[in-house]
């Protein structure tokens, strides 16, 4: 099999790899070896195949992540509901379960049978009883502010 035709089978088979997954910077990579395939078709060597193709690779997953195609959402674990299921969650704790030290508000309430330690978010009030899950932090709950529904 010559050089060109190895450089555009392996595109293809990134490119079906992208399709699984959807993230375009295999897409990208898949450029870099669609630009050594056609390096290979020029006549350069596997040196500059190889060069060509990386640098090709390079430049086009720096410039996608440079650009605004790909929106930038990264929500760290602790505040990810997709990685824990209680974030976002509602928790009631009175207003005489709350106590203030060092300039926190924290609690000790039982929440789906377990006793956690829970602090208010530094911008929450304590107005009501009804408070969300925004954040967790080992075996501490950061809550805040229940938003009331408004008229439907």
């Amino acid at each position: 099999m010559t050089d060109w035709i190895g450089w555009f089978v392996w595109a293809g088979i990134i490119v079906v790899g992208e399709l699984l997954i959807g993230t375009f910077y295999l897409v990208m990579i898949a450029l870099g070896c669609v630009a050594g395939g056609l390096a290979a078709l020029l006549g350069m060597s596997l040196q500059w195949q190889l060069v060509i193709a990386a640098l090709v690779g390079i430049i086009a997953v720096y410039t996608l992540r440079k650009s605004k195609l790909i929106k930038r959402r990264f929500v760290g674990v602790m505040r990810n509901p997709d990685v824990n299921l209680d974030i976002g969650q509602t928790i009631s704790i009175r207003a005489d379960q709350w106590q203030h030290h060092n300039g926190r508000h924290t609690a000790r309430v039982k929440y789906r049978g377990a006793m956690w330690d829970v602090e208010l978010e530094p911008n929450a009030m304590i107005a009501t009883e009804r408070f969300i899950i925004c954040e967790i932090r080992g075996s501490q709950l950061i809550v805040q502010n229940d938003v009331p529904a408004g008229p439907r």
